[in-house]
């Protein structure tokens, strides 16, 4: 039987409107914009029927999910799907020289060179290694139609993990807040089915991450 993962990015938050840096050490709240993205997705998703709902350990995850949560479908909290950690660059604001280390790093990674990390943060392969866990412990679960919300460079490894592809063409994967990406198994292999499917949210609430 084959298994319907839903994967989704979490609410906007205000460190995501004012750009500031916010990986794993970052424990924001949504804001009124992110609230109402969840619940578009919410409505748009209801009639599914989740038999799990899984979440990094970030509040942020938690209140994107919290409509489907109160319909009593279990929620299960895990670490390998956190926010990667951005090392010294948590909690600060975007300005020139910051932007110029990111995406260089960001190209280091493109380029195949994915032990390289910010300085006291996580390298894409430490995030590999940890998505690689947990994406185990979906195979072998018995749950066929899974919910997952998660964070936006944790969701672009983990599309190329789910999919077989290097984790060095992870920036290929676009994302919003609460975009949609879903994957349906055929055998031990996965087809992705929508991709950065924002249609729930209506255009007044659709933002630019």
């Amino acid at each position: 039987m084959s298994k319907n993962i839903y994967i989704i990015r979490h609410g906007q938050t205000d460190f995501n409107v004012r750009q500031i840096v916010q990986g794993r050490g970052i424990n924001s709240d949504l804001n009124p914009i992110g609230i109402l993205q969840a619940q578009s997705f919410f409505e748009a998703h209801k009639e599914i029927a989740f038999e799990v709902v899984y979440t990094s350990s970030l509040k942020r995850t938690w209140q994107t999910v919290d409509l489907f949560l109160s319909k009593n479908i279990p929620q299960i909290i895990r670490t390998e799907i956190d926010e990667i950690d951005w090392g010294v660059f948590e909690g600060v604001e975007h300005h020139p020289s910051l932007q110029k280390e990111y995406y260089d790093i960001i190209e280091e990674w493109k380029n195949g060179n994915l032990t390289i990390k910010i300085e006291g943060g996580e390298s894409a392969q430490d995030l590999a290694n940890r998505i690689n866990i947990f994406i185990d412990e979906i195979n072998n679960t018995p749950h066929q139609t899974i919910l997952i919300c998660t964070h936006g460079r944790t969701l672009r490894a983990m599309m190329c993990l789910f999919l077989n592809k290097p984790i060095s063409q992870m920036d290929e994967f676009e994302h919003q807040n609460t975009c949609l990406y879903h994957l349906q198994s055929e055998g031990n292999q996965f087809k992705l089915i929508k991709e950065n499917d924002t249609k729930h949210l209506n255009d007044w609430i659709k933002v630019s991450m």
